[in-house]
């Protein structure tokens, strides 16, 4: 209006902004993001398909080298010996292997300093393939963002605080949008971590985005050369859902608190028990990872069914889970969600990793079984599920329902007033139950120091 005066501040901003924007160092920048888009993408590529070809050769090709077939016992030293692993890598490697991933995502922690990066890198791969419930999302992160910021280091010893943490970011999108295949995915998912608004919010989108849009070109050459293929979230091939139905509205009210309750009974397990894991970090962690295979050989066993739906974080196994869920009984489903979501809860307090995936199967499985009761179809539940569990999980209501919606492709758009729904009531249910307890939304939980043995 007419007469109205800016705030404080806000004549200054604009300015400011676009002089920055039009800057030869900010050029600068976007020059190196673009150069860090490719090596970052192709180190995150590879370290994806080692993670894969691992869990192949410890779970399928070393116990039939052995002569011993497929024995339900195997995750039992597997589990053991990756746990005591992750806790020496832990306890002596600097950087302590990562971020403990019962904090979620945490903002302001910076770029990994180039040291930490060889025991984020053992600590990842290690729990990745040796079947705990973890995913690979917060190690690429912490990788291309340790990446881009030593690059920048490199070039310019005495390079700007700022650069750096441009650098690192748009590293971190590079391998993260790789991992979720659509660098907009990865945009809200680094914007959320960071509570990033306003004129900060382009500075730091641009080169990210740069970097992402060059790696995602870099993976999709490297799929054509190599033919090992790439990751990605769709799941192809699914019924049509339809419009939503007055029951199914209904049902993301349900889902939506079945999910808080769940996910944070999950979250308070992980922190509950992650301070007694790193007292005693060499004995705790193989007995959690002991754990986990007994919860996975207790599933199979009574199932009938493969203990890797216990095991691992679920990326693979989610699509399958989807479109064959008529093959899973429901007595079948909730033996699956009790014992991965207390598989799940073991690993956030012991071993490094992403919380989304398990997060995305687990919902998926909680919708699944719902839709064995009336006014709900399978794909509407699994969606409302991963949008669900993801917020409880990961306090993100963007990055959930995109999340949920971009994986099922053709159906997305039909089941996203559901998935909204569902992740506006998980939140908020979330936001209660955590009232009061550390790590609530606003109130990272740090992480203990202590390591004993």
């Amino acid at each position: 209006m007419a007469g109205q005066t800016a705030p404080p501040g806000e004549d200054r901003a604009t300015p400011d902004l676009m002089s920055l924007l039009r800057s030869r160092s900010y050029l600068t920048i976007l020059a190196v993001a673009a150069l860090i888009g490719a090596p970052v993408a192709l180190v995150s590529y590879w370290f994806l398909q080692l993670s894969t070809h691992l869990q192949d050769w410890i779970f399928v090709d070393l116990p039939k080298a052995t002569g011993l077939g497929s024995p339900a016992w195997w995750p039992v030293p597997v589990l053991v010996i990756g746990g005591l692993l992750v806790a020496l890598t832990i306890r002596y490697l600097p950087g302590r292997g990562g971020e403990s991933p019962a904090d979620g995502f945490r903002a302001g922690g910076g770029a990994p300093e180039p040291v930490a990066l060889v025991g984020i890198v053992i600590a990842a791969l290690v729990t990745l393939s040796c079947g705990a419930v973890l995913g690979p999302e917060a190690p690429l992160i912490a990788i291309g963002g340790g990446l881009g910021a030593w690059a920048v280091r490199l070039l310019k010893r005495d390079a700007p605080s700022q650069a750096v943490a441009l650098i690192g970011v748009a590293g971190s999108f590079a391998a993260i949008s790789t991992l979720l295949g659509s660098p907009l995915l990865a945009a809200f998912l680094l914007m959320e971590i960071a509570g990033l608004g306003g004129a900060m919010t382009s500075l730091m989108l641009v080169p990210g985005l740069l970097a992402a849009g060059i790696g995602s070109l870099v993976f999709i050459g490297l799929d054509s050369i190599t033919g090992l293929g790439t990751t990605s979230l769709a799941i192809p091939d699914l019924p049509p859902v339809g419009d939503p139905t007055v029951a199914e509205f209904g049902w993301a009210v349900v889902i939506g608190v079945a999910a808080a309750v769940l996910g944070t009974g999950i979250r308070r397990l992980g922190r509950g028990l992650r301070p007694g894991v790193e007292r005693r970090l060499l004995l705790a962690t193989p007995a959690a990872g002991l754990l986990v295979a007994v919860l996975a050989i207790l599933y199979s066993e009574v199932s009938g069914r493969s203990s890797s739906d216990v095991l691992f974080s679920g990326q693979e196994a989610l699509p399958s889970l989807v479109t064959e869920s008529a093959d899973y009984s429901l007595g079948a489903l909730l033996l699956l969600l009790l014992c991965k979501s207390l598989a799940y809860g073991i690993c956030l307090s012991s071993f490094r990793g992403g919380p989304v995936f398990p997060a995305m199967f687990l919902g998926a499985a909680g919708g699944i079984a719902m839709a064995h009761l009336p006014g709900l179809q399978t794909v509407s539940g699994a969606a409302m599920g991963i949008g669900a569990m993801c917020v409880v999980m990961l306090g993100f209501p963007l990055v959930s329902v995109l999340l949920a919606t971009l994986l099922l492709m053709s159906d997305g758009l039909s089941v996203t007033p559901l998935v909204i729904v569902a992740v506006v009531v998980a939140y908020v249910g979330r936001a209660w139950l955590d009232r009061g307890v550390s790590g609530s939304p606003g109130e990272p939980e740090s992480s203990s120091s202590t390591t004993g043995a």
